[in-house]
């Protein structure tokens, strides 16, 4: 092997060593909230035992207890900090976590493989908000997420959109010409398909966006790149070599803060969940209260009750607060006109322009 070489493969196992690292400081995070204090001195030295008596011949014992004991005392140390701990879908680089980041500057995001995962994680106390997207504008609803809002007693606290910005990473910075395939989540390849098919590039589908940039990271594999979000690349140290390859530029997704509790503070955007009896001019009722109260619609979505799949459930979000009396008496109403009806929230809505 020659010295590029060499110095090639010491880099990528430093990444990975720092992404592990990662996800180790995550866990130690979700232990906490097990736990009535940070240190466990018996379970502390029984791990620093055993890493001593793994016989690693390149490896001082010595230094491998210094290097475990730094690392769980900077476990303990982030433990000690009380971050909120933020859950999102995905592997870290998601745009979930681009969302997390917005609606929680201060949290520790910690990635769920399913969205059903962050829902009862938050529900069952193991996190304190969770972040989910409910919209896209070219592909309409999440489905997944709108069901299982129907369900929740979770409340929505925040909202924020996220520009959908695909970029094209690898490893190092290479030619389109020595890539053969593109690996990512289906909806991003369909997504990204003229430039894919202008390159001449073959996708592959992944689990996810984020994975994708994970396993490249990890495996490095001869002519490959990934599709996924320029924090993938600052996450796992892979180079961009083309932003904004989506075919629309105007893609951009809307995501939700999810909490145990109810906002406290002021707000000026609600969203409600309501299902009318399946009979004519039920739903025109609902929306002419809004109109006659003059109150603006924001959205309108449907889907079908999966307990009575002959009625619907409508998502309605508008602007007001239910503090105000005009929205509270619509909410009283409400509840005579509809078989059921659930406020998701009220929150501040977001104007700010998408990242």
């Amino acid at each position: 092997m020659r010295l590029d070489e060499i110095r090639k493969k010491i880099d990528k196992i430093d990444r990975e060593l720092l992404v592990l690292l990662q996800e180790r400081m995550g866990l130690a995070l979700r232990s906490r909230k097990f736990k009535a204090t940070t240190s466990d001195p018996h379970r502390e030295e029984t791990l620093l035992t055993k890493a001593e008596q793994l016989g690693l011949d390149l490896v001082e014992r010595s230094f491998t207890r210094q290097l475990l004991k730094t690392i769980i005392e900077e476990s303990k140390r982030l433990q000690d900090e009380h971050r909120p701990l933020i859950a999102f879908q995905g592997e870290h680089g998601a745009y979930g976590e681009v969302a997390a980041r917005k609606l929680a500057p201060e949290g520790a995001y910690i990635p769920c493989m399913e969205f059903i995962d962050v829902f009862r994680g938050v529900e069952e106390g193991h996190f304190d908000f969770g972040v989910v997207p409910v919209e896209n504008s070219l592909e309409g609803a999440v489905t997944q997420v709108n069901d299982l809002l129907t369900d929740t007693d979770l409340n929505v606290i925040s909202e924020t959109g996220v520009s959908i910005n695909h970029c094209l990473l690898a490893t190092s910075n290479m030619d389109y010409r020595e890539i053969g395939i593109v690996y990512s989540h289906p909806q991003a390849l369909a997504q990204c398909r003229a430039f894919l098919m202008r390159n001449k590039l073959d996708p592959h589908p992944f689990y996810d966006t984020a994975g994708a940039a994970k396993m490249l990271a990890r495996e490095n594999p001869r002519g490959t790149a990934a599709i996924a979000s320029a924090l993938c690349a600052e996450l796992y140290d892979l180079q961009i070599l083309e932003q904004g390859i989506e075919d629309n530029q105007s893609n951009t997704t809307r995501f939700l803060l999810l909490s145990r509790e109810r906002r406290t503070g002021d707000g000026d955007k609600t969203s409600i969940i309501f299902a009318t009896p399946h009979h004519s001019g039920k739903l025109h009722n609902v929306l002419k209260l809004f109109a006659d109260a003059g109150i603006n619609l924001t959205r309108i979505a449907s889907m079908p009750l999966r307990s009575d799949p002959g009625n619907y459930s409508f998502f309605l979000d508008f602007e007001g607060s239910d503090k105000e009396a005009r929205v509270a008496n619509i909410l009283t109403e409400l509840e005579e006109l509809t078989i059921s009806m659930k406020l998701l929230g009220c929150y501040p809505a977001d104007r700010s322009n998408v990242e």
